[in-house]
């Protein structure tokens, strides 16, 4: 969900053989991206319902937990610089400009893994039927929406791993913005995890497996983002104190009249 933190610009001398390698890094991480996000939209959609996994009772309970926390565990140490060097050894980047690109492809690979091997309770507690439904239906839509405007105000290209690869491949070490504070970071310095977590709790089937992976997945996007605002007070200490003096940490608060829920 965040990206890796800045590089300073410099240029990189590629081969032939490099540039085509980039190049298919690139296509295996947006390939990748696109098939996570399909799947984890299917997958919440009907409560968890369509794994593969074929594990029952306890088994079963032990090994979704187990994907489950694998997610925000590994996404959450491949932020730290021996995580970080750990993507970059990986491709034997020596630049470290393919991190974002990497770090995309691997969680992306995480939810593929999440959900294609999720076992099925078959335990549904409540299905929204009639005008219920058509409520949830567009609740769920809407959740998406919003993630993915999130995902824009937050810089897209960081966030799928295109900014990475694209820029490598013209011999260039990506540079990565400031931390956003237009868009949806006017309400909350969080709005890619709150429409992440909007995303878990709007589908129009409720299932003990969609209570499990919610539950789990919540309280990691309540507390993962620590991290990231440590590393963003290390990198620019006056200018996110500011922000963070004036926006709410997770929960959105509309913009005051007299603009003081703005940051510029």
């Amino acid at each position: 969900m965040d990206s890796t933190r800045s590089l300073e610009a410099r240029r990189v001398d590629l081969s032939r053989g490099d540039r085509i390698r980039t190049i298919a890094l690139g296509v295996a991480c947006h390939t990748a991206f696109l098939l996570a996000i399909a799947t984890m939209i299917l997958s919440l959609h009907e409560g968890l319902q369509l794994g593969l996994g074929r594990l029952a009772g306890s088994s079963a309970w032990i090994a979704n937990a187990a994907l489950a926390l694998s997610f925000p565990l590994l996404h959450s140490w491949l932020l730290t610089s021996r995580g970080a060097r750990f993507l970059d050894d990986l491709l034997g980047d020596e630049s470290g400009g393919l991190r974002s690109t990497s770090y995309a492809l691997v969680a992306s690979l995480q939810l593929l893994i999440v959900f294609a091997l999720w076992s099925p309770s078959d335990h549904e507690l409540w299905r929204a039927r009639g005008n219920t439904r058509v409520l949830c239906e567009l609740l769920f839509a809407g959740s998406w929406l919003l993630l993915a405007r999130a995902m824009y105000d937050a810089g897209l290209a960081a966030q799928t791993g295109w900014l990475g690869w694209s820029e490598v491949v013209r011999g260039r070490i990506p540079r990565f913005k400031p931390f956003p504070t237009r868009g949806l970071y006017r309400f909350t310095r969080q709005p890619v995890y709150v429409a992440f977590v909007c995303t878990l709790w709007s589908s129009p089937v409720l299932t003990v497996d969609g209570i499990l992976l919610g539950a789990l997945w919540t309280f990691y996007c309540l507390v993962g983002p620590l991290h990231k605002e440590s590393r963003i007070l290390a990198r620019e200490p006056v200018r996110y104190e500011s922000y963070r003096a004036q926006i709410p940490y997770f929960l959105p608060r509309p913009i005051r009249r007299d603009g003081g829920s703005q940051c510029e």
